[in-house]
């Protein structure tokens, strides 16, 4: 059984989900990436994340059909657009996000980055979709420290559930304060992007990696996903487009980083020791 979480509200969610990013977007791949994601829930790895600016849609159909027939072992979340994001343009971005996946409510729904509409009216809009039944709960993506402060401010700020961050052993930067402030309210980070865009880069050629890899008869890329999930409060979400690829995602769940290990990893990648802009992709 996967690793679980807790979300504020308490609901448990697994620490290794699932993304889509650029899947659904080649039709000759399709196949491949369905078979992937539908392996992934068989392994337990039921968090699905999507979003409507994902190939215009592409991503949520191809998410729909995955889940067809198998709606109650998906924790399904998707993402609108900030242009969206009003309190009336959210509603209908909302609707065509569930008809794309075929299902009448999200489990979680995430304000995808910062919106030239007032946070507020952002709040106020994710409430009406929660008392329509089209979403359980919400939360917010690519937000800072400052930017979660002033929105836990606001009425009904409390009820965010998540922060979705670009968060990888090459991007530390939320270590320093926006982790230690999600942790202090037991708000889990989603990290994107945990192996580096999808290990292009050198990531996962780095030598330190190398080295932890061999000594744990692993793969870099499981290495690298094992340190994100080493911290408390971390939800990983790699996309992964064979069954392959989702199999070895979900093994690394069971490598334990031991404190020789990490240490080679922090003179590779040193933790961030003041503040830093947030990274996003």
């Amino acid at each position: 059984m996967t690793r679980m979480t807790s979300l504020p509200d308490g609901t448990l969610v697994p620490v290794l989900g699932q993304g889509t990013w650029e899947i659904g977007d080649d039709p000759k791949t399709a196949d491949a990436e369905q078979a992937a994601l539908s392996r992934g829930l068989d392994l337990g790895l039921s968090l699905i994340d999507t979003a409507e600016l994902y190939g215009n849609g592409k991503s949520e159909r191809l998410v729909g059909e995955v889940i067809r027939g198998r709606r109650d072992e998906a924790f399904l979340v998707s993402k609108v657009r900030p242009e969206n994001a009003g309190e009336m343009s959210m509603m209908l971005a909302c609707e065509r996000s569930l008809e794309r996946l075929g299902v009448d409510r999200l489990d979680l729904y995430l304000l995808h980055w910062e919106s030239r509409f007032p946070m507020d009216e952002i709040i106020a809009g994710f409430e009406e979709l929660i008392d329509e039944g089209m979403i359980a709960r919400w939360g917010v993506s690519n937000l800072d420290l400052k930017t979660m402060d002033r929105m836990e401010a606001l009425d009904g700020g409390v009820g965010c559930q998540t922060d979705q961050v670009l968060y990888h052993l090459g991007s530390r930067g939320i270590e320093f304060d926006l982790l230690p402030w999600a942790q202090e309210r037991n708000m889990p980070l989603m990290a994107y992007s945990p192996l580096g865009r999808g290990g292009k880069g050198g990531l996962l050629e780095h030598p330190a990696l190398i080295e932890i890899a061999d000594r744990h008869d692993a793969s870099t890329a499981q290495i690298a996903l094992a340190a994100v999930l080493r911290q408390e409060g971390i939800i990983a979400i790699p996309k992964a487009s064979t069954v392959a690829h989702v199999e070895a995602n979900a093994e690394a769940l069971e490598i334990e980083l031991d404190a020789e290990d990490l240490a080679v990893l922090d003179r590779a990648f040193p933790p961030p020791s003041t503040a830093q802009p947030l990274d996003i992709i």
